[in-house]
């Protein structure tokens, strides 16, 4: 698949439509400068194709009532993929991102790359199968992962805390074009998970925004001028070394000292409960060997309201919210889109972040952008995966 820095015009008149919803030629005459008898050809050159069909009638100005448009859901599909180091997750989507299939399988230490790659090209046959879909209908595969990467090369580099082997330098996108027979690109789970929220809150023409993904590790992602910010390498776990206290621990004894994911990721949260628990705290998760406490027990042990572990969530959150303020702070977001295991443990999570990252807010109240646990929320990641997809689409 070929990324058009420019699309054609066909494309970009296509695209427009799929942003609007609905549209008229007359709509589509403020924003595109090509003559009447010009957008009419291409309007109707795209519907005998399919790109687009007329779905009613607009509002009269005193004349006829204008054509609408919309593009064609059915037109094409995209597969969505999110690898991430607690589940992963596979989407078929149509041309209106409404999804079709979807499915997730938990990254254990069984979950190589081989293996994921087996349940992904399963699953997509089965997926198409159901909707009577031939893979000669589907656009791409997007894959949003767990960084570093190398894009351009479609590579997964050496990321961090997979339970499974071999999850170093993958070349994802060869191995899942190989088995699927279709084009594949690869972006971080944070910058797809960015592009999926800011299309699902598209009616908001959001500008400038900030996404953080908190779970094992701290991801982000930013956008300027509606397009992702990219540095010159692939750093969305960099967030995570943000010094918050100086001489601080670190997690896993690597990274920076006092890093904000030393107090804000699901092996920290594990690490303190377990702390607490071997010191004599009450839980009731104290009849567990404390080694054996994990993310899930954690998470049930909150929603039942356990005095130890809601402590320890609360001070997870009030760091975060510490992070969020540094970054809103530099970046200066409208929106500030929360996600991640811990973010969707517990809506106390969130709340308290946002407090706390309200209160260290510069200018707060008067400079007051919007938080959000997102639409899309756990589908963010693939379903911004099926949008690059679909982005990067030629119009063809």
């Amino acid at each position: 698949m070929v990324v058009h820095s420019n699309p054609p015009l066909k494309k970009q008149v296509y695209d427009r439509i799929s942003y609007l919803g609905t549209a008229s030629k007359v709509d589509l005459m403020h924003y595109f400068s090509i003559t009447s008898s010009s957008m009419t050809r291409l309007l109707e050159e795209m519907t005998s194709q399919g790109l687009i069909v007329v779905s009613g009638l607009g509002s009269s100005t005193g004349g006829r009532k204008p054509l609408l448009f919309q593009t064609n859901p059915t037109y094409r599909y995209m597969l969505g993929l999110d690898i991430s180091r607690i589940h992963s997750a596979l989407g078929l989507y149509d041309m209106h991102l409404n999804t079709l299939s979807l499915t997730r399988w938990n990254m254990d230490n069984q979950m190589t790359p081989e293996r994921l790659v087996d349940l992904v090209a399963s699953e997509a046959g089965k997926f198409l199968a159901a909707q009577g879909i031939s893979a000669d209908d589907v656009l791409g595969i997007g894959i949003g992962a767990v960084g570093p990467l190398d894009q351009s090369k479609g590579l997964i580099l050496e990321p961090e805390f997979f339970s499974a082997p071999s999850w170093i330098n993958v070349p994802i996108c060869e191995l899942l074009e190989t088995r699927l027979g279709i084009p594949a690109l690869l972006d971080n789970g944070a910058n797809t998970a960015l592009i999926g929220e800011h299309w699902a809150l598209r009616a908001h023409n959001i500008q400038h925004a900030l996404y953080v993904h908190a779970g094992v590790n701290i991801r982000s992602a930013a956008m300027s001028g509606g397009q992702v910010l990219r540095g010159a390498v692939d750093t969305e776990g960099a967030v995570g070394q943000m010094i918050i206290q100086a001489n601080g621990p670190r997690l896993r004894d690597k990274g920076n000292y006092g890093a904000l994911e030393a107090f804000v990721s699901v092996p920290a949260l594990e690490e303190r409960v377990r702390t607490q628990l071997k010191i004599g705290r009450y839980s009731m998760l104290s009849g567990m060997p404390p080694d054996h406490v994990n993310f899930s027990a954690l998470v049930d042990a909150l929603v039942s309201g356990d005095p130890l572990v809601t402590e320890q969530f609360t001070e997870t959150a009030a760091y975060l919210g510490i992070g969020l303020a540094n970054l809103i702070n530099a970046l200066h977001p409208e929106y500030v889109i929360l996600g991640g295991p811990l973010m969707t443990a517990h809506r106390m999570v969130f709340d308290n972040a946002v407090e706390i990252a309200k209160k260290n807010t510069y200018h707060y109240p008067e400079y007051n952008p919007v938080f959000t646990p997102g639409i899309l929320t756990d589908e963010a990641v693939a379903t911004g995966a099926a949008i690059m997809v679909l982005q990067a689409w030629d119009g063809e």
